[in-house]
């Protein structure tokens, strides 16, 4: 990656009018819905915006929306990249960096995930207070990474505590049910093993999922604050394990989605 490449990406959407943008917004499998409630919308689908990766999950569209929310101007990624299609870790934050060099001053990150804690169920949503990277490599560890910013990141506080304290204060005002847990990124695409679910339990995890944390590093890199839910979909109880079925977990998405809409919308009101 160099800098130029970023820059080249960010020439052609300020031509298209990307300009300025104050939030950044990455939505996760089945919530893509947001986008359709931004005003005055320009799109920019990622195979036209130079050097920008391709979306290859069928439930992921692959466009980057410009435009107005709740008064704020936002650039929403509707579809990101994982390392299961075969990216890597630079290419799955590469839309991080360039959100960054138009100028976004806070990111917001969505995420799908399996539930961990038990005492949390499907349907449910998860603000993420830390994190555990699992996915056996990191956005950082290129040559050249120090030209973007300091090499050695300190990850003691990953997410905003400003904005973490607000979306609670919205959950609890909304009456959304939303705890707060650590997340745990695997590479995928297959689900788990009843004995990988036990071990994240062991470890800390609340949720699990194959994403957002290679986004929150290199946030963390640009010193971008964050923060960042995760709409459960599936209760990952190891003695208990129903099969897998990916059309339940986007279906259970796109029902949970309304309250993340709400949850993000009422968030940017307070910035």
């Amino acid at each position: 990656m160099i800098k130029q490449e970023i820059e080249d990406s960010v020439a052609y959407l300020q031509n298209k009018g990307f300009n300025a943008p104050e939030i950044g917004i990455v939505l996760g499998t089945g919530l893509g819905n947001l986008a359709n409630e931004i005003e005055n919308p320009i799109e920019a689908h990622y195979n036209h915006i130079p050097f920008f990766p391709l979306a290859t999950v069928e439930f992921h569209s692959g466009k980057l929306i410009y435009g107005t929310l709740e008064g704020k101007t936002v650039v929403v990624m509707q579809g990101r990249f994982h390392m299961y299609e075969g990216y890597d870790l630079q290419d799955v934050t590469y839309p991080i960096r360039v959100m960054h060099k138009l100028g976004i001053k806070k990111l917001f990150i969505s995420n799908a995930a399996g539930a961990i804690n038990l005492n949390f169920k499907k349907g449910d949503i998860m603000l993420l207070e830390d994190h555990i990277n699992l996915l056996g490599g990191s956005p950082l560890a290129f040559k050249g990474v120090s030209q973007f910013g300091e090499r050695f990141v300190d990850m003691g506080n990953p997410y905003d505590t400003e904005m973490s304290n607000a979306i609670k204060n919205i959950a609890k005002k909304e009456n959304i049910t939303m705890h707060s847990g650590v997340y745990a990124a695997v590479l995928g695409p297959q689900l788990e093993t009843k004995a990988e679910y036990r071990m994240l339990k062991i470890i800390g995890a609340d949720a699990v999922g194959m994403s957002t944390v290679p986004e929150v590093i290199v946030a963390n890199h640009l010193k971008l604050p964050i923060v960042a839910v995760s709409v459960l979909t599936d209760e990952c109880d190891p003695d208990n394990l129903e099969t897998a079925d990916i059309k339940e977990i986007i279906k259970i998405a796109s029902e949970t989605e309304p309250k993340m809409i709400k949850l993000f919308r009422e968030l940017l009101k307070t910035l």
